[in-house]
């Protein structure tokens, strides 16, 4: 890195699709920090797909809410889709009863659906030269 702040959440790549997952909750300046982290990785690896898990998160606050929107819809006009996935039931009942929409947010059950709504889907075969003869 240059010198920039990072949030040392991980961003992985798989094919055209970015992965991450917010393992805890960000304070404000986390949360920006992870936006701009994610939006430049975005245009560099020209991802087509990023998937958030938030599987971990016991609370959203407004501040996540509202920041998660504003990564969909930068993500868009640099021509990926977000999918959030792995909500919480108490999660989304708090998001409910505070009148908190995420508006633009597409959600999934949990990260495979997530990915797999991003056209990844896992092989049930290994790769080719993976496999070894058990009877040699």
């Amino acid at each position: 890195m240059n010198g920039a702040l990072s949030t040392g959440v991980p961003i992985l790549r798989l094919g055209n699709v970015l992965v991450t997952g917010l393992l805890n909750e960000l304070d404000d300046k986390a949360a920006l920090v992870f936006t701009h982290e994610l939006t430049e990785r975005v245009s560099a690896d020209r991802a087509r797909g990023v998937l958030i898990d938030i599987s971990r998160l016991e609370i959203i606050d407004s501040f996540v809410a509202r920041t998660l929107m504003e990564l969909t819809m930068m993500a868009r006009l640099l021509g990926a889709r977000v999918i959030v996935a792995g909500m919480r039931p108490a999660v989304a009942i708090t998001l409910v009863e505070l009148g908190i929409e995420l508006v633009g947010v597409e959600s999934a059950l949990n990260a495979e659906q997530g990915m797999a709504a991003l056209g990844w889907h896992q092989s049930s075969q290994p790769p080719e030269g993976a496999r070894h003869d058990a009877t040699r």
